[in-house]
């Protein structure tokens, strides 16, 4: 980055999440504290330049109105409830315009929708809270969501919301900048650890599926109530009062994977939370989420997350020690 501060402008719509909002500026604030320098600069806008409240009936002051809120480097667009009352044309016109200018673009939580619905994100990876994405993937066919905490594709950055919005704020200043600064933000905010795009939005499996699938809603809950001790396929089944094959379409159907693997994803996630949220050594971990042993546990931790789990330790035990000093600067 040169010399002068990125300058990020947070668009404000009508009932927008305040804690998805303030978790994308308090990031900034940090980078600026811990550094000794001016790395960003924000400001918050209204399409007006008045305050509009927040899904809490909570305010902020506006620096801005659309018509006077250049220069920008980025411009995030804060949404939340109701979202579809909010997507004014005005908005979308001064949006698209912001693109002719090449600003990179981004949404916060519901905001990815009014970014759509300015047709700036076609053919574009974007994410959106786990609420909104079925209603997003049927009115926006060209749009690719995923169901990651956050989502960077070229100069569009966009995020679940809620604390999901200090992960990608961290990537963003980590990318920008360097890794130890983000670090030391997560560590000032008392964050476990800086999620990342592999980092997928817990979605509440009856939400996802509906009422209509009772069966295999009762198959996932018998799954993660017995991750140290697995039952085999065939006990899910009959436990469920389906036959194998009727489970394993259930599973393809639905969740797009057989049951096993399903299974297995489930046990390798807890292991990470155990792996990284407490001292149980790699063995102890690997008996913990029913894995025989260490070596095949190793293998299969690897494949998902890309890492092997001493290798996950050792990077966050680094990142934990290079935390920075609030007054020390950054070269």
């Amino acid at each position: 980055m040169g010399n002068s501060p990125t300058n990020i402008g947070f668009l404000l719509l009508p009932e927008y999440s305040m804690i998805a909002f303030t978790s994308g500026i308090e990031p900034l604030r940090m980078a600026n504290r811990l550094s000794g320098k001016k790395l960003y600069h924000w400001s918050i806008i209204t399409s007006t330049g008045e305050p509009v409240e927040s899904s809490s009936g909570l305010t902020v002051l506006a620096d801005k109105a659309l018509h006077n809120a250049l220069p920008l480097d980025m411009i995030f667009v804060c949404g939340g409830v109701n979202i579809q009352n909010h997507v004014e044309k005005s908005t979308q016109f001064w949006l698209k315009k912001l693109e002719k200018l090449q600003i990179s673009m981004g949404a916060i939580c519901t905001g990815t929708y009014l970014l759509a619905k300015a047709g700036l994100l076609d053919n574009h990876r974007c994410t959106i809270h786990w609420e909104n994405m079925a209603s997003l993937r049927e009115e926006f066919p060209n749009v690719i969501v995923s169901s990651e905490l956050f989502e960077i594709d070229n100069n569009r950055y966009t995020c679940a919301g809620g604390t999901a919005t200090l992960d990608l704020m961290l990537n963003i200043i980590k990318k920008q900048h360097n890794p130890d600064l983000a670090a030391a933000i997560s560590e000032e905010f008392i964050l476990e650890r800086i999620r990342n795009q592999n980092d997928r939005q817990r979605i509440p499996l009856k939400q996802y599926l509906g009422t209509g699938q009772p069966k295999l809603i009762e198959a996932v809950t018998l799954m993660e109530s017995n991750i140290e001790e697995p039952i085999s396929l065939d006990e899910l089944a009959y436990h469920v009062g389906l036959s194998r094959r009727q489970l394993e379409r259930l599973f393809q159907k639905y969740l797009k994977c057989v049951p096993t693997r399903y299974y297995l994803e489930l046990r390798l996630k807890r292991a990470r939370e155990l792996l990284l949220q407490t001292s149980k050594s790699i063995v102890d971990v690997a008996f913990a989420c029913g894995f025989v042993s260490a070596p095949h546990f190793s293998k299969c931790y690897r494949d998902m997350f890309g890492s092997a789990p001493r290798d996950e330790r050792r990077t966050k035990k680094n990142s934990s020690n290079n935390v920075l000093n609030p007054d020390s600067k950054i070269n």
